[in-house]
């Protein structure tokens, strides 16, 4: 059984104090966390000898008698002894047969969480402070699950009503309900909805991050809409009425005579309904497009001629 220095483990000095031990523990930890190196063995052995000597040397007993296993150690390799032939007897704990060990971590990380449910310490540690042939009893810290974030897509007319979304999650079934006036990154967040808590901890929450599809008919800033309503020629110069799509169906636009191509007109409360207060609305912008007729009758054109005349003060000529 090999000896293991514990002090130079954690890089500190055999008369380090406590806080100078839970810096130097905190700052390795979090180098060689499994989290921040995946499918790195040789990161996943050095974090588990770095928890295996911050347990040790961050307890005052366990420390007393370590320091005085070292010392008797250091005097033998002095001798020139090898590690096999030292007498561990005197060191080692002699609980009786099935004693069992309680081990409670108080770090960020439970080591059963991440490396299963075998013995996470070394030979070493185990004949020191573990017991002779005692099985280890592990106390897990209940741990709260991640919090997750998964995309939904609604529709416009989605956003402008309401909608919900049945998500299968875990096996759980979730409905999730989507207010009025949801935006492109609107975040909704479905408590318990997340990653599974473990030893009894609760679950973590979800977050559905909405977006918005595009629809043909509209253009979205903010809360409010915007249009474009073909007029007809007719309509533009001598007025008339239109009719303007809106998200909560058609309504009727009076068009003034003289109406110039691209001329918006507003129109209140027909936009978005508010995210925070959805009793209230933006406004809806109706970009007139004024159209041409393509195909004249004779007599049509004959009377556009004519117009063209009257509009020139030429009305002599035939």
């Amino acid at each position: 059984m090999e000896y293991k220095d514990y002090y130079q483990i954690l890089g500190v000095p055999r008369d380090a104090s406590e806080k100078e031990i839970k810096r130097a523990f905190r700052r390795l930890a979090r180098q060689c966390h499994p989290d921040v190196n995946p499918g790195d063995k040789r990161a996943e052995e050095r974090f588990k000898e770095i928890n295996e000597a911050y347990e040790v040397l961050s307890d005052p007993e366990k420390r007393r008698k370590y320091d005085q296993l070292g010392a008797a150690w250091q005097d033998w390799s002095r001798m020139g002894g090898r590690a096999d032939d030292f007498d561990w007897s005197q060191w080692v704990a002699t609980g009786p047969t099935g004693q069992r060990v309680h081990i409670r971590y108080g770090t960020p990380e439970d080591l059963q969480d991440l490396f299963g449910d075998g013995s996470p310490f070394s030979e070493f540690f185990t004949r020191i402070f573990g017991g002779m042939g005692g099985g280890f009893e592990y106390t897990v810290r209940p741990r709260r699950g991640e919090d997750q974030e998964q995309e939904v897509e609604i529709t416009l007319q989605e956003a402008y009503d309401g909608t919900t979304r049945v998500l299968q999650k875990d096996g759980r079934r979730l409905e999730v309900r989507i207010p009025r006036g949801a935006r492109t990154g609107t975040r909704i967040r479905v408590a318990g909805g997340g990653g599974a808590g473990t030893a009894g901890g609760p679950s973590g929450d979800l977050y559905l991050r909405v977006n918005v599809l595009p629809d043909s008919r509209f253009e979205r800033k903010e809360d409010d809409l915007y249009t474009t309503v073909p007029v007809d020629l007719y309509s533009a110069i001598l007025g008339g009425e239109v009719q303007v799509p809106t998200l909560s169906g058609p309504v009727t636009l009076t068009i003034p005579p003289g109406t110039q191509n691209g001329q918006t007109f507003r129109l209140r409360g027909k936009g978005m309904p508010l995210l925070k207060e959805p009793h209230r609305y933006g406004d809806l912008y109706a970009k007139v497009e004024v159209r041409l007729p393509t195909q004249l009758t004779p007599r049509q054109r004959e009377l556009f001629e004519e117009l063209r005349r009257l509009s020139r003060g030429d009305t002599n000529r035939r």
